[in-house]
């Protein structure tokens, strides 16, 4: 499954989606929305897939929205044309819904830069890996906006307020070192895709539903009281104790070899 746009590949279990336009430096389009959730919707139905990496191609990751979608010829009408509330709305919603909500983990190789919804892109999924030369940057307030597709979310649930809100309004460009060091990404690497495809295949082969599972616990952790956690773990848990991989886990470990399992 492909465009020219966004490219979808597999290996083994992983699946590889790529954002195509080197040339804008990956910035999304209406088009590529629409490709891209058609192939985060294939993962969602193929029972095969155990994994999930997002990346870009040539010098960048994304660059956010495509301007240059935006109808700002002068004339009549021209606030309502340039509103970017519907494509927030009906193309980078969705698209982050789709991937928090995705049935496999995902990881983001950041290869080069990722600015606006970009950033948010890396940060919605679940592992982000970038290339030492990579960096981040909340282009926002250069333009008079502010973080979307997630991203003023995500930014101070990854860096705490102060370092998220610094960050927001300077629009200063954060590398990939320091956005390690700060946490809002798992590591950095020369070689990102070759460290991101060892750490899929790893989570391709573990029990899938117990990993979103988690992932699923933790995101929404800090909007829930310990109490309610408690609850909320308890059920989880009890849900996954009825899973294949569940039951795999422990007879492999009684039994002393190593678990089959299927994502199930």
């Amino acid at each position: 499954m492909s465009s020219d746009t966004i490219l979808f590949e597999r290996q083994g279990g992983v699946a590889i989606i790529t954002l195509n336009r080197p040339q804008a430096l990956n910035s999304l389009t209406l088009e590529m929305h629409q490709a891209f959730q058609a192939a985060l919707g294939s993962i969602q139905s193929d029972l095969t897939v155990r994994a999930c990496i997002i990346t870009g191609a040539g010098r960048g990751f994304c660059a956010g929205l495509d301007l240059g979608t935006l109808d700002l010829s002068p004339g009549e009408g021209l606030a309502e044309r340039a509103d970017p509330g519907p494509v927030i709305d009906q193309a980078f919603n969705p698209t982050t819904r789709l991937l928090l909500s995705l049935r496999v983990p995902t990881l983001a190789v950041v290869n080069g830069v990722a600015a606006g919804a970009g950033a948010s892109l890396a940060m919605a999924c679940d592992v982000a890996i970038a290339h030492t030369q990579a960096s981040f940057v909340q282009a926002f307030s250069k333009i008079g906006l502010i973080p979307d597709a997630g991203g003023s979310w995500l930014l101070v649930e990854r860096l705490g307020l102060a370092r998220a809100l610094a960050l927001a309004m300077t629009g200063e460009k954060l590398s990939a070192a320091k956005a390690c060091e700060w946490g809002m990404i798992w590591g950095v690497s020369d070689d990102p895709m070759a460290q991101a495809l060892t750490m899929a295949q790893q989570l391709a082969n573990m029990p899938t539903k117990a990993l979103v599972a988690t992932r699923h616990l933790m995101r929404n952790a800090m909007q829930r009281g310990l109490e309610h956690h408690l609850n909320v773990e308890r059920d989880l848990q009890s849900n996954l104790g009825n899973s294949h991989d569940y039951l795999e886990g422990v007879m492999a470990f009684l039994e002393k070899r190593p678990p089959q399992f299927r994502g199930e």
